[in-house]
């Protein structure tokens, strides 16, 4: 019985004093949902792209580690994302050896303008 009286106390306490965490949600617009969805789509494309083993074995041949594009990938604004995915749609699927370059140079280009890398120094 002291125990069910203490609890009660303790949870009335605690109810009153306000330590209980407060939930706060926010309406978003269509757009922004719908902007977020197309983000998603886009950077998941660009991903597929770039995890095809010929290009992640030309990126760590120029010294890019995969989890470093992956990162990179995912802090990249939406025009960036989108200029990217524009490229990688444009060379055909099978595009050989010209295609990989030009997607490595690509990264390479955004992870030295970023920091992430210093391969332009070395050469």
């Amino acid at each position: 019985m002291l125990l069910k009286q203490t609890f009660a106390a303790l949870v009335a306490v605690t109810l009153v004093s306000g330590t209980c965490a407060n939930a706060y949600a926010g309406v978003i617009t269509t757009q922004q949902a719908l902007s977020a969805e197309a983000r998603a789509s886009t950077e998941q494309q660009v991903r597929t792209a770039l995890a095809r083993d010929d290009v992640r074995q030309a990126m760590q041949h120029y010294g890019v580690n995969p989890v470093d594009a992956d990162a990179r990938i995912a802090s990249l604004s939406d025009a960036e994302l989108l200029q990217l995915q524009g490229q990688v749609d444009r060379m055909p699927a099978g595009g050989g050896v010209l295609a990989v370059i030009g997607i490595v140079f690509v990264v390479l280009l955004i992870l030295e303008l970023v920091g992430v890398t210093n391969i332009f120094n070395r050469v």
